[in-house]
């Protein structure tokens, strides 16, 4: 987890509507989609500067088989494969013949704490 002083790049706060932890920076909150601030425009908060990683895929289970559990996880690992972050994102169950579809983006915005280190 990263730790940074209120102010800093990469200091987060709680959410209010759905409590997750969030970017202190963030106009709109990323997991409920929650507007925080409404001091700025909506364009100027509601998109990312870059989504430069997005990772979507699918599969449906078989009609012939039974049905089928599954544990969506995501890690984060550093630049020396530490892991720095680990989260049981959803679990469930599937039919046979039923999909999911699940979606990964990273979205980034420049950091408004005048370009601070982060320490982890």
């Amino acid at each position: 987890m990263t730790t940074a002083h209120p102010g800093a790049a990469g200091a987060t706060r709680i959410c209010p509507h759905c409590r997750e932890t969030i970017l202190e920076s963030a106009g709109v909150c990323p997991a409920c989609r929650h507007k925080l601030r409404f001091s700025e425009p909506a364009s100027a908060i509601e998109a990312p500067a870059s989504v430069p990683l997005r990772v979507e895929g699918s599969f449906r289970n078989p009609v012939d088989s039974g049905a089928w559990e599954y544990s969506m996880v995501l890690t984060i690992r550093n630049e020396r494969g530490e892991e720095i972050a680990r989260k049981l994102v959803g679990v469930g169950a599937m039919l046979p013949n039923e999909q999911r579809t699940f979606t990964l983006s990273v979205e980034m915005n420049p950091a408004s704490a005048g370009g601070k280190r982060i320490w982890h």
